[in-house]
């Protein structure tokens, strides 16, 4: 039986993992941060590609999985084909979640917070085009608020002054609801909300994904041993307050890869 791998470039995938295993308890689960090369939506296209399916390749070489989750909207957008293209499980993808954000807004004007690749992709523009073609998108890049992320959990204070100057356009735009589109950026859903106000909803796409590997999976090859989750990442080892965080999330394990 083999585990569910959970990929992103740093802990950003966490907020996907969290979905996924309130769905799925009892299963492996393996997450892979590729933190060597933080944050994804600065990287040149070709870069991005090229690495991320060497790693999970590698990954899966060393233990077979059943299911791989690319947990990184950066990645997913460029990633997802030429990875199905070389390995033999189900791939499950994250894409900004523009088509539940159109249905809700009621005054047809929508946010897109996001990195600046996720901002810019041309599958980005398809997914605006083909279901929120009626409305008007705000469209915000920041690889400074994936940052503010990985700072949060590693115990650090989170700068108001940088939040509402990251956010400004949506209130200057008078979005009603904006769309989480990066992994990282559920884990400061609180403060975000905070700023934007009662007022304006805040979608991401991490139940979503979690029903689709429900889906293509469910407990089929669950483990009779139950949960278990080990953490890797390429770069340097987390600090102190990410490794507590990280046993609160069921990670017995972390561990340097390769």
């Amino acid at each position: 039986m083999g585990a569910i791998l959970i990929f992103d470039s740093g802990l950003g995938g966490l907020s996907i993992y969290q979905h996924i295993r309130q769905a799925l308890p009892n299963r492996r689960y393996r997450y892979l941060a590729d933190s060597a090369r933080f944050p994804y939506g600065e990287l040149q296209p070709q870069e991005l590609i090229d690495g991320c399916v060497a790693r999970i390749k590698q990954h899966i070489a060393a233990e077979p999985v059943d299911l791989v989750v690319i947990a990184c909207n950066s990645a997913s957008t460029l990633v997802l084909e030429p990875l199905r293209a070389e390995v033999d499980c189900p791939v499950v993808g994250v894409v900004p979640a523009i088509k539940p954000a159109a249905a809700m807004s009621h005054k047809k004007v929508i946010g897109l917070l996001a990195t600046p690749g996720t901002v810019r992709r041309p599958y980005t523009d398809e997914l605006a085009a083909q279901f929120a073609a009626d409305c008007e998108m705000v469209r915000v890049g920041s690889s400074e608020l994936v940052w503010l992320a990985e700072q949060k959990l590693a115990g650090k204070s989170v700068a108001r002054t940088a939040l509402e100057s990251i956010l400004s356009p949506f209130i200057e735009g008078h979005a009603d609801v904006v769309v989480l589109g990066c992994t990282h950026f559920p884990l400061l859903r609180e403060e975000i909300a905070q700023i934007l106000g009662p007022k304006v909803r805040l979608v991401d796409s991490g139940a979503a994904i979690a029903r689709r590997v429900s889906q293509l999976i469910g407990d089929i090859g669950a483990s009779d041993d139950g949960f278990s989750g080990h953490y890797f990442h390429t770069g340097e080892k987390p600090g102190p307050q990410v490794c507590t965080f990280l046993a609160q999330q069921g990670f017995t394990s972390i561990e340097k890869w390769p």
